[in-house]
């Protein structure tokens, strides 16, 4: 049985990572549709992003549109790939029950 992503399985990361896995690759999601999406607030939505960043999993851009500062994040193919195996591994352990 394939093992489960830990930085992944935490339950705000998964719903970030599960947005950003089911829009389509040439897409990016604003921070503020991430945040109201997730019902999180600034601080706790950039602390999750942070930490998925970090592992590669997805990058953060930072752009202005219309002179207003703006955020967009994008999963990463190593960010796919590794909720994918995290998705099958899950799978694995409801179809085993």
């Amino acid at each position: 049985m394939a093992g489960l992503n830990e930085l992944i399985h935490q339950p705000t990361r998964l719903r970030i990572m599960a947005i950003l896995a089911a829009i389509s690759p040439e897409r990016q999601v604003t921070f503020a549709f991430l945040k109201a999406t997730c019902d999180l607030t600034d601080g706790n939505l950039g602390a999750h992003l942070h930490r998925l960043e970090e592992a590669g999993y997805v990058t953060i851009v930072k752009t202005f549109v219309h002179q207003k500062p703006q955020t967009y994040v994008e999963i990463t193919e190593a960010g796919r790939a590794a909720f994918e195996a995290h998705r099958a591994a899950l799978q694995e352990i409801l179809e085993s029950g």
